[in-house]
């Protein structure tokens, strides 16, 4: 067999079998086909798509491409959480910490940042001495003892989406169902998870702008969990208007822990408890989301859920001290109010450029090698549906100096939108597949 008999057979629209694909990136993992053979059947795959088979085919292959986590030792049902990404979406790190007090494990093996999207990984980092870097061992460790660890991919888990990606994001073949779908499940599913629930995102925040393909991106995503016998939720949720009051590292920490407190903003809270309500459901301890949400909203109560959080910081290496007395974070050097230039009702708060203006500050990065500033971002941001004042603040920017301050400050104008009426609150949950 030779690769470029692979590669013709998917670009004149054939369909691949695991043989084929098995042996396609087994040679590209390990060095024996080059990155141009790879990216021609990339691009093969983006313009003649796969048919749900061939994704399965292609997730199992990618996933078994280096080690698969055994959890066979965790006795708890073992339940995770993927989003799409969005502007503000600090929710696994209230989440986790929420479930495991309820009884299910969560192995999460999270990203970093790219672009306007956050990561994860930074986020907990801005916390100092929180190691993401967790072996194996280590990560098994942490999980049987307080029920939920989050790390960084290590080098053998899924080397193929490792390398495939990279080449995805210099080749123009990110935005394919088929391959983003196989390079999400691939990592979900080494982890060694029973479950999982899909935030898949919409809006102008959002990879995917619309209804019609964060459906498809779900169906896909579903369709291939379950076809290798996992439990799979997908919920699609909004991303027009940020998410929560924070956008940024060390500003996203403090609203996590305020969310575990029982006093974060309504709509990340919300999205919590739907999220961790379905994993309960998934992992055995629930039967419904609806008699789950007593339950998660006793251990925000109670104090247990963030019992639990500091714990696992604490395993990781990071200072609780933090979590007690958010002002140990980390703390930007400059920061100026943006004030609203008229009176009325916020109408429209554009995601999407405030997670620029989030980057401009320092927030994020716009390739891998960006170093992040943990301090910079946005606070206080106004929601839809809410009244201001001529001189009120809309939000606060945090950056390292001036020079980053006013860069950001260009986009904020256009970002709110200030008018007469009263615009309902748009909704969280747009649609569970």
């Amino acid at each position: 067999m030779l690769p470029q008999w692979i590669i013709e057979k998917k670009r004149n629209g054939g369909i691949l079998s695991e043989s084929d694909l098995d042996f396609f990136i087994g040679g590209y993992v390990r060095g024996d086909i080059p990155d141009y053979q790879m990216s021609a059947l990339a691009m093969a795959i983006y313009f003649q798509g796969m048919t749900p088979d061939e994704i399965a085919c292609l997730t199992r292959v990618m996933m078994h491409s280096g080690d698969v986590v055994d959890t066979s030792g965790i006795r708890l049902a073992k339940v995770d959480k993927h989003s799409t990404g969005g502007i503000g979406d600090k929710i696994s790190i209230p989440l986790a910490p929420l479930v495991a007090s309820c009884g299910v494990a969560v192995p999460m093996i999270s990203g970093r940042g790219l672009g306007i999207t956050g990561g994860t990984l930074d986020k907990l980092e801005s916390i100092p001495g929180y190691r993401t870097g967790l072996s194996v061992p280590e990560f098994l460790n942490v999980l049987g003892t307080c029920g939920c660890s989050m790390i960084g991919q290590t080098e053998r888990i899924v080397p193929a989406d490792r390398k495939l990606y990279a080449l995805r994001d210099v080749t123009a073949t990110v935005p394919s169902i088929p391959l983003i779908v196989s390079s999400i499940m691939s990592k979900k599913l080494a982890e060694g998870i029973d479950g999982l629930v899909l935030d898949v995102k919409c809006g102008r925040g959002a990879f995917m702008k619309t209804r019609a393909d964060a459906r498809a991106l779900a169906e896909g995503l579903t369709r291939v969990g379950r076809a290798m016998g996992k439990r799979v939720t997908a919920l699609i949720t909004a991303m027009d208007q940020p998410l929560g009051r924070t956008v940024g590292n060390a500003l996203e920490i403090v609203e996590s822990v305020e969310i575990l407190r029982g006093v974060g903003p309504e709509d990340t809270t919300q999205l919590t408890l739907l999220l961790a309500a379905e994993m309960l459901v998934l992992g055995g301890v629930a039967t419904s989301p609806e008699s789950a949400l007593p339950v998660l909203r006793g251990k925000l109560k109670s104090g247990e859920a963030l019992e639990v959080f500091k714990k696992m910081v604490s395993m990781h290496g990071g200072r609780t001290d933090v979590i007690d007395d958010p002002r140990r974070l980390p703390v930007a050097a400059v920061r100026v109010d943006h004030v609203s230039a008229s009176s009325g009702t916020v109408q429209d708060v554009d995601a999407e450029l405030i997670g620029r203006a989030s980057l401009l500050l320092g927030a994020g990065r716009t390739k891998t090698t960006d170093v992040i500033d943990p301090a910079a971002g946005i606070s206080g941001l106004v929601k839809i549906g809410e009244r201001v004042a001529a001189g009120q603040p809309l939000a606060t920017l945090h950056a390292a100096s001036r020079d980053r301050l006013e860069a950001a400050q260009q986009l904020l104008p256009q970002a709110f939108v200030i008018g007469e009426g009263t615009p309902e609150s748009p909704p969280i949950l747009l649609e569970r597949v």
